[in-house]
């Protein structure tokens, strides 16, 4: 029982190294919040068990393939620190496949959530509602942040000592 405590934890340090280390991993965690948040805080849209299911599959489709093209990134630069052809056909195919997954997940979500009379009253709510809609605007700002610079980097005090006793 330890050892699959253990394994569910490892795969969760790899998910958040993931998001630590890779901007476009961070694109599809903030597209999904704001996705879901629209979809359950607000009663706006109409959206059925299965098309949830249908929505759930095509975003862990696309953080599936975003984790695996990062191991296969990170695997083909181990092994090697020359470009070889190989290498690049490697990174590049695994890339393709989140592209896939990903545009597959976009216009999953077009054909369940395109329902004009759901935006129509979104914009009469955040016309009505000034403070939220500013919210929403600041919200965007701190997204773009989190995707643009990650999280702070914080270093460890042994690294520290390490780093004088070299100086």
């Amino acid at each position: 029982m330890k050892g699959l405590l253990k394994s569910f934890a490892y795969a969760g340090c790899g998910i958040a190294a993931c998001i630590r280390q890779e901007r476009n991993m961070r694109i599809h965690l903030v597209c999904m919040i704001y996705m879901y948040s629209y979809l359950l805080i607000y009663d706006f849209f109409e959206v059925s068990r299965t098309q949830f299911a249908i929505i759930f599959l095509a975003n862990a489709l696309v953080v599936s393939l975003e984790l695996v093209n990062t191991a296969v990134e990170r695997t083909v630069n181990l092994a090697s620190t020359e470009w070889t052809d190989n290498g690049r056909a490697a990174k590049d195919t695994a890339a393709g496949a989140v592209l896939v997954s990903a545009i597959f997940a976009v216009l999953t979500g077009i054909m369940i959530m395109w329902q004009p009379k759901a935006f129509s009253a979104l914009y009469v709510y955040f016309k009505e509602h000034i403070l939220y809609f500013v919210l929403f605007l600041l919200s965007l700002v701190v997204a773009f942040i989190f995707i643009f610079k990650g999280f702070p980097q914080i270093k460890k005090k042994s690294s520290d000592r390490a780093d004088k006793e070299k100086k």
